[in-house]
């Protein structure tokens, strides 16, 4: 098989704009998102995460670091403020190298953010 750099999206929401709660939800979704695609840090090529404009108490990234991922080149930065948009939400986008095919590929909604999917509203 061929190494290919694919997209693991995923998406949750906090409770409220403090360090905690910006932490906690993008742990739980990191978590979710590495057990359900086997994800090695290795075989990450960059993590990009994003919060709504709402959503500024900490950097999502430190999270990831917490985590151990030290070698990961991280990114933050704030989605578009879209009317009518999830608030308090924070998104991911994991580039990894991998066999798998993009049908194997599990993308991770929770909290709050399972209805960006049924909207239709997720970019």
């Amino acid at each position: 098989m061929t190494v290919m750099c694919r997209g693991i999206r995923g998406a949750t929401t906090a409770e409220s704009n403090t360090k905690e709660d910006i932490l906690s939800a993008t742990t739980e979704l990191l978590k979710e998102l590495i057990e359900a695609n086997n994800v090695d840090s290795n075989d990450v090529a960059a993590l990009f995460l994003t919060t709504s404009p709402d959503l500024n108490a900490e950097f999502p990234a430190v999270a990831a670091r917490k985590m151990g991922w030290e070698l990961v080149p991280l990114l933050c930065g704030h989605e578009m403020a879209v009317l009518d948009s999830l608030g308090k939400c924070i998104r991911v986008l994991i580039l990894i190298n991998t066999e798998k095919r993009p049908d194997e590929i599990n993308h991770i909604y929770l909290r709050d953010a399972v209805n960006l999917r049924k909207r239709g509203f997720e970019c």
